[in-house]
């Protein structure tokens, strides 16, 4: 076990070592983003003394490396800044400012939407691709393996918009069953955010439900051959009950790693989605952002995204070990 702990304090300090460098990047990248928000905010009709003082006011005329540092120590501590779209430039003086609207407020209800969505997805894809895997092993190179394996191909194959214009068609516009636009809110019932957000989860369901289905597949195949799978079927068990009792269990790291990896495409990858179905998520608010070049909500969203990918990849990774009774009891 003490080299089950060395092995996972590794993987948690790199992916400390990834956040930090991530973070860089979006930061770097984010103010090399073509266009400036002050002429944005003034127009064409902005003149160079203008400009200049709201760019003075937002604090963009620092150096790039004290920005930079000064958003991390303030994102460390919770702190990710004033949106700049949202800010009142008579009263935008630093970062104490009264006038505009802290980037924190703005992301906290959108993230709460987004992760909303993406555990109405979870709780739709994963039993759904797993038990598919399993069935697909179960019956393998029958028709319903051949006809599961293409399922999984074409949804795959199609993109995010595609698919969600696909659903609305069918099951908001030729059969109304469900609404086309995602308009949650505040103070809205459970009953009514499930309605509404049950086109958006099931086009999430469909683009990742395919990884899932095949690595469910493919590690349970690969196990059939062991002994200890030849000795259960010896025994009389019925080819289920092996897969489920001695397959699944053995197969679970790399089942794990792809669910947790699709996990977190549907924290990062809902942009598209959000935006189709006008989902008030942190997708859409990151394309909102990035129209008005509000730098510090572009940065956040940017963050946001970045940490849970890195935090699930971290939970797969850790899972995976202690899954691996190789490394739980070495000899």
């Amino acid at each position: 076990m003490p080299n089950v702990f060395a092995i996972i304090l590794q993987r948690l300090l790199l992916g400390l070592l990834t956040l930090f460098v991530v973070s860089i990047i979006i930061f770097a990248a984010v103010n090399m983003l073509p266009g400036d928000f002050a002429q944005v905010i003034l127009g064409q009709g902005a003149t160079p003394e203008a400009t200049e003082a709201i760019r003075r006011d937002l604090g963009l005329d620092r150096p790039v490396v004290l920005r930079y540092f000064e958003w991390l120590g303030g994102a460390l501590q919770g702190d990710l800044g004033r949106s700049f779209a949202q800010a009142n430039f008579a009263s935008f003086v630093g970062a104490d400012a009264a006038g505009g609207t802290t980037v924190l407020q703005q992301i906290a209800p959108r993230f709460a939407n987004t992760m909303f969505l993406a555990g109405v997805t979870a709780a739709i894809a994963v039993p759904f691709a797993v038990g598919l895997g399993i069935l697909a092993a179960l019956y393998r190179n029958t028709v319903f393996d051949k006809g599961t394996n293409v399922f999984a191909l074409t949804s795959i194959s199609s993109p995010e918009f595609f698919l969600a214009y696909v659903l609305i068609l069918f099951l908001a516009v030729l059969n109304p069953i469900l609404p086309s636009l995602s308009n949650i809110y505040a103070g809205m019932s459970l009953g009514e955010r499930l309605e509404r957000s049950l086109l958006p989860a099931l086009t999430l369901t469909l683009v990742v439900t395919a990884h899932m289905m095949r690595m469910t597949r493919a590690a349970i195949i690969n196990l059939l051959a062991s002994p200890y799978i030849e000795m259960a079927r010896l025994k009389g068990m019925t080819p289920m009950r092996v897969i489920v009792r001695h397959a699944l269990p053995n197969a679970l790291a790399p089942i794990i790693n792809v669910i947790a990896i699709n996990l977190a495409y549907l924290i990062t990858g809902v942009v598209v989605v959000e935006v189709v179905f006008v989902y008030p998520g942190i997708g859409q608010l990151f394309v909102d952002a990035v129209k008005t070049r509000d730098i510090p909500v572009v940065q956040a969203c940017c963050l946001i995204f970045a940490a849970a990918y890195i935090v699930l990849n971290l939970v797969a990774d850790i899972l995976s070990i202690l899954s691996n009774p190789r490394l739980r009891h070495p000899r």
